[in-house]
């Protein structure tokens, strides 16, 4: 499964529960471009319209050989595709409990494209201050022990 994007900011916003795996309705020259790895998940999220999921925000450029493309929007809401169970499920996760879908990572799966989203809920400030300095001692102490 080779990863074709990955939001770095998912696990620093937010804390991640459960993780779900979902197909993405693309055209075909956006499916050549973001298997060309043209595509950023950076500001992006899952919103929920209806009994449907979408991929909102996330950047697709134009596939260079394709031509001129009258009215493509890089930007424009993707259909996700999961089971009616699972989209009911998190339907109430969001407007029940306040959480967030969160896309975290597209990759192909055989010829297929999916999308990989968490069920998050937003850090607080001091919560982000404690994961940098998690972070920081961990390196020191990596840094240590590779100079012992």
């Amino acid at each position: 499964m080779p990863t074709l994007a990955f939001n770095k900011r998912a696990n620093f916003d937010y804390e991640i529960g459960d993780k779900y795996e979902a197909g993405l309705v693309l055209t075909g020259q956006e499916v050549k471009s973001v298997k060309m790895g043209h595509i950023s998940l950076k500001e992006s999220f899952v919103t929920v319209k209806g009994t449907e999921l979408y991929l909102t925000n996330a950047h697709i450029t134009p596939y260079k050989h394709a031509g001129e493309l009258k009215n493509y929007e890089p930007t424009r809401p993707r259909k996700l595709l999961l089971k009616k169970s699972e989209i009911k499920h998190l339907t109430g996760k969001v407007r029940v409990q306040g959480l967030t879908l969160v896309p975290i990572s597209v990759y192909t799966k055989k010829r297929l494209i999916k999308l990989e989203f968490g069920v998050g809920k937003g850090k607080k400030k001091h919560d982000k201050r404690e994961t940098i300095s998690k972070r920081e001692v961990e390196r020191n102490i990596r840094r240590e022990l590779k100079n012992s």
